[in-house]
C-alpha cells in the first residue's frame, strides 16, 4: 500500500490532494483512532490497478512529520505531495530527504530517510507524460526533513512559486503522476550519487536515459554542509538507497577512498552506460578477465553466463578495418560477449570473450567478408592470403614514366602517353600478397 501525505500547511499539497480525490473513485473512511490533524478522522482509500493507495491530511509541515507511516495502514511507501520553492519556474520535481549534514530544514542532523529509488524512477516518467505545457520536469538532491518516516518514502512537489501552487493543471499533473505508480515495481538496478549541482544533471540523465534508478544525492553543498566526510553517513546513504554503487561528480579522493574502505564501489556514468541492464555477476566476471569498463571494456550482443576469453585476430581486424571500420566493430560486437577496446573506446583492443568457438570462427568469416570486398582473399588453416593488384612506381621508373600526373593516372587504371607510347595500367601493376594471421 502506498501511503500519501497531504499538509493542511501546503496550499500546493492540498490542492494535488484535492485532484486526486477527483481522480478515482476512492472510499471515505473514518478513524477515530487518531486525531484529525495527524491523519485521523476522514481519511480515502483507493484499489488502483491492483495498487492500493491511502490518502490521509496532516496539520503540521511535511518536514515536520516524522515517524508519519505509523499513521498509514502498513504503507510499503509514503509519497509527500508538497510544493517546491525555487526560482526555477514551472517544474515537477521529486526527491528523497535526509540531512548530510546539518538539519536546517527538519530532521536529524547527520541521518537518511530510507529511499525508494524505484518508485523515484517510475515518477519521473510518470511526470513526464503528465506534464502541463510549460512545465519542466527534474530531480533534486536529498535535503530537508522527515528524516524517520518510518518506510521508503519521497516528495513529489509542483514548483515553483504560487503562479503554479494555484495551477490546477500542475496539481493534476502530480496528482496523475503519484496515482500511476506501483507498489509492485522493481528496481535491482541503483546507485547513489555525489557532487554537483542541487538539481543534479548527471543523476537526472542516469534516471532519465539508462535502466538504473538513483538513491540518496549528497550534493556539493550537502557535502559541505557534512564538514570532514562521516562514513557513518556515507554509509546510511547506501543502505538507505539499496546500492553498492555510487557515481561522484567531480574530484573528491576523500569520499573515494571512504566508500572504498566501506565496502562499496565508485563507477563513472559511462559504465552504468555501457553495462545497461547486464547482469552484474557476468560483468564482474568479464571486468577480471578483460579490465574495467573504465579501462575499455566494452559489451557485444552475445548472451550466455558462461564465456572463454580468447585473442581477437588483431591483423585481420587491422586490414578490414581499412576497408571498412565500422563493419568490424559491428562484426566484433555481433559475435562476442565482450571486447577490449583502446583509443577511449573507439579502437577494438586484444581480448574478447566468445560464448562458444563458433563465435569466434564466425567474426573470422565476416572479417574475411568485408576483405572481399577489395581483395582476393585465399583462406589457409591459420591465415588468410590477401592478394593485391596495385600501382607499381619501380615498373613505372624503368619504362621511363616521369612522376606526377601519369602516376596517377595509371595508378587510377587509366593509360597515359609517354614520348609516343601508350602505356597501359597493366604494365605497372603488380600483384602484392600479405598474409594474415587468424589463429587463437
Amino acid at each position: 500500500m502506498i501511503g500519501i501525505v497531504v499538509s493542511r500547511a501546503d496550499f500546493a499539497s492540498e490542492s494535488i490532494g484535492e485532484q486526486m480525490l477527483e481522480l478515482a473513485d476512492w472510499r471515505e473512511r473514518e478513524d477515530p483512532g487518531r486525531l484529525e490533524g495527524e491523519g485521523g478522522g476522514t481519511y480515502h482509500t483507493l484499489d488502483l490497478d491492483g495498487t492500493n493507495f491511502e490518502l490521509r491530511t496532516f496539520e503540521e509541515w511535511h518536514l515536520e512529520l516524522e515517524g508519519v507511516a505509523s499513521a498509514f495502514s502498513d504503507p510499503s511507501m509514503v509519497v509527500f505531495a508538497s510544493r517546491h520553492s525555487g526560482e526555477t519556474g514551472p517544474l515537477l520535481t521529486a526527491h528523497f530527504t535526509g540531512n548530510f549534514g546539518e538539519a536546517e530544514f527538519g530532521g536529524q542532523e547527520g541521518e537518511l530517510a530510507a529511499a525508494c529509488p524505484a518508485a523515484h524512477k517510475q515518477l519521473l516518467e510518470n511526470f513526464r507524460e503528465h506534464a502541463p505545457p510549460g512545465y519542466e520536469v527534474g530531480m533534486e538532491c536529498t535535503h530537508h526533513g522527515p528524516t524517520s518516516v518510518g518506510a521508503p518514502s519521497l516528495f513529489a512537489e509542483l514548483g515553483s512559486d504560487e503562479a503554479q501552487w494555484e495551477d490546477d493543471a500542475g496539481a493534476r499533473a502530480v496528482a496523475q503522476s503519484i496515482l500511476g505508480l506501483s507498489d509492485t515495481v522493481h528496481q535491482e538496478k541503483q546507485v547513489i550519487a555525489f557532487g554537483g549541482g542541487h538539481y543534479v544533471p548527471r543523476p537526472t540523465r542516469i534516471v532519465t536515459e539508462t535502466p538504473w534508478a538513483v538513491g540518496h544525492i549528497g550534493a556539493d553543498w550537502c557535502l559541505e554542509s557534512m564538514g570532514p566526510i562521516d562514513p557513518d553517513v556515507i554509509e546510511q546513504a547506501f543502505e538507505k538507497s539499496g546500492a553498492d554503487l555510487a557515481v561522484i561528480d567531480g574530484e573528491r579522493p576523500e569520499l573515494e577512498s571512504t566508500i572504498g574502505e566501506l565496502g562499496y564501489r565508485v563507477v563513472s556514468e559511462t559504465w552504468l552506460r555501457e553495462v545497461g541492464e547486464r547482469d552484474l555477476d557476468l560483468v564482474g566476471r568479464l571486468e577480471s578477465e578483460l579490465g574495467s569498463v573504465e579501462e575499455g571494456l566494452r559489451f557485444g550482443e552475445r548472451e550466455g553466463a558462461e564465456f572463454e576469453t580468447h585473442s581477437l585476430p588483431a591483423e585481420l581486424i587491422e586490414a578490414a578495418r581499412a576497408v571498412d571500420s565500422e563493419a568490424v566493430r559491428e562484426a566484433v560486437e555481433r559475435h562476442t560477449v565482450a571486447f577490449g577496446t583502446t583509443e577511449n573506446g573507439t579502437a577494438i583492443g586484444e581480448r574478447a570473450a566468445f560464448a562458444s568457438e563458433d563465435d569466434r570462427a564466425a567474426l573470422v568469416e565476416d572479417l574475411v567478408s568485408v576483405l572481399e570486398r577489395e581483395y582476393d582473399v585465399e583462406r589457409e588453416s591459420e591465415s588468410i592470403l590477401v592478394r593485391e593488384r596495385a600501382f607499381d612506381p619501380e615498373k613505372a621508373a624503368t619504362l621511363g614514366i616521369p612522376e606526377g600526373p601519369a602516376f596517377g593516372k595509371l595508378a587510377s587504371g587509366r593509360a597515359v602517353e609517354v614520348e609516343g607510347r601508350t602505356i597501359e595500367p597493366e604494365a605497372v601493376f603488380s600483384e602484392r600478397v600479405k598474409e594474415l594471421s587468424y589463429s587463437a
